[in-house]
């Protein structure tokens, strides 16, 4: 299965832009079964989302998710802003097909960054599942709660993906993490980060596809805009899992 890393330069509260922009490094890189945007790609992030944010109904943003996946025979991913219809406002990472739109909603709200003041957070986790491919959704924050995102029996994944507005300033943090969930839950894992400034940050990207050892597989340049495809083998993943078969010691617990 492959999967397309797309690391933007974020054009601040400016969808139509970012939309143009996205599309572009899209069509450079043809033939992936998955494309991956940053967080809050058509926006930035938003922590103040009043002005800024879409109405999820007449978002443009997630109509050229949608428009983009039927028309590419592929699924396209990526969190928005939005405001919803019981008025609240969502980080939703949203994983669009060609028949279907699934979404996640941020869990892990960045309360350094105010965004718990402004933002409703999602209580359940989700598990995709496209081609075969058994994927869970997390997003920026997320990464660094293990327990949100540990491998259970009854909601297998094989792929973890990370959406990210990452700051340059806890890029070390980004660097271990990524590999420490890949690792401790035998998986895949795809994390895209964006390049470039808002009115808060530094960003330098450093999107990455991570092995199930903690190998980076494939990774985008720092500082870059890019569109980076990568394949992860998705078989060679099973046997490795039914051959070292770690997954099955892992504690039992329950989320509250």
């Amino acid at each position: 299965m492959k999967f397309t890393l797309l690391q933007t330069d974020i054009q601040w509260a400016s969808p139509e832009e970012n939309i143009r922009r996205a599309d572009e490094l899209l069509r450079t890189n043809s033939g992936s079964d998955v494309y991956v945007l940053p967080e809050m790609w058509a926006t930035g992030f938003a922590t103040e989302p009043d002005g800024i944010a879409e109405v999820e109904e007449t978002s443009i943003a997630l109509r050229w998710m949608q428009e983009t996946a039927l028309e590419r025979h592929c699924a396209v991913c990526g969190s928005l802003a939005v405001r919803v219809a019981d008025g609240t406002f969502r980080n939703r990472c949203y994983f669009c097909t060609p028949d279907s739109v699934s979404y996640y909603d941020k869990h892990h709200l960045f309360t350094y960054g105010r965004e718990d003041l402004f933002y409703t957070a999602g209580q359940e986790r989700r598990v995709v599942e496209y081609q075969g491919c058994r994927i869970l959704l997390i997003t920026c924050y997320d990464l660094r709660f293990p327990l949100w995102s540990r491998y259970k029996k009854e909601h297998p994944f094989d792929v973890i993906i990370c959406v990210a507005n990452w700051p340059q300033s806890r890029q070390t943090a980004w660097e271990v993490l990524t590999r420490a969930r890949a690792i401790e839950n035998q998986c895949y894992l795809v994390g895209v980060n964006r390049i470039g400034n808002d009115p808060y940050s530094q960003y330098q990207g450093s999107s990455r596809v991570v092995s199930a050892r903690g190998d980076i597989l494939y990774q985008c340049a720092n500082g870059m805009e890019q569109a980076l495809c990568g394949e992860i083998d998705l078989e060679a993943l099973r046997s490795m899992r039914e051959r070292f078969r770690v997954l099955d010691d892992a504690d039992a617990f329950v989320l509250t």
